[in-house]
């Protein structure tokens, strides 16, 4: 893939999205425990590549399995510190997890593909500039949370049946390891 033009450097930033690109998805279900949650193919060894490119990893999680009452915001803030604790063994980081809990219906502005997870990252980091961020996903929504603030996005799998926005997607990557080979590689 080609990033040249962009001179990716710590000025950027990276947004990730969790479930089925940091962890494997759970079919009809959600990733509830430590105990059900598995690092995608290639994440440990990929996260240190990017924390030696971006200046900012943040990620972005709709997670509404707290919404619906299956865990709570302290099971899933376990989940989170023994995740990061993970990554940063490996040599990887991520700055800051943003999550909405809010149930799709809800329509609210935090859960993506609405841009408030952004809106918050950059009020607490005031250098993200979303002209300088990619965001990487495995849904629709988060490709269009990425556009609608500017950002260049990554596909990480297959695109699903009846997808529409091709032009939402800058780039795809069958995994995110793959997609850090890359960017290190750029020009």
């Amino acid at each position: 893939m080609n990033f040249s033009g962009l001179n990716i450097d710590k000025t950027w930033s990276l947004f990730l999205d969790r479930d089925g690109v940091i962890n494997q998805k759970l079919p009809g279900d959600y990733v509830r425990s430590w105990a059900q949650f598995v690092f995608a193919n290639g994440v440990l060894e990929a996260l240190p590549v990017f924390a030696s490119i971006f200046g900012r990893i943040v990620m972005v999680t709709n997670q509404q399995g707290v919404g619906k009452g299956l865990m709570s915001s302290s099971d899933l803030d376990d989940l989170h510190k023994k995740m990061l604790s993970e990554i940063l063994s490996s040599g990887g980081r991520i700055d800051a997890i943003y999550h909405s809990p809010h149930l799709e219906k809800e329509n609210h502005h935090s859960r993506k593909p609405n841009v408030g997870m952004g809106l918050m990252a950059k009020k607490d980091y005031p250098e993200i500039s979303f002209k300088k961020s990619i965001m990487v996903g495995d849904s629709p929504g988060d490709m269009l949370f990425g556009k609608r603030l500017g950002m260049k996005t990554v596909f990480i799998g297959n695109f699903p049946a009846h997808f529409n926005g091709l032009h939402q997607v800058d780039w795809r990557y069958d995994d995110l390891i793959t997609f850090a080979r890359d960017i290190k590689n750029q020009p």
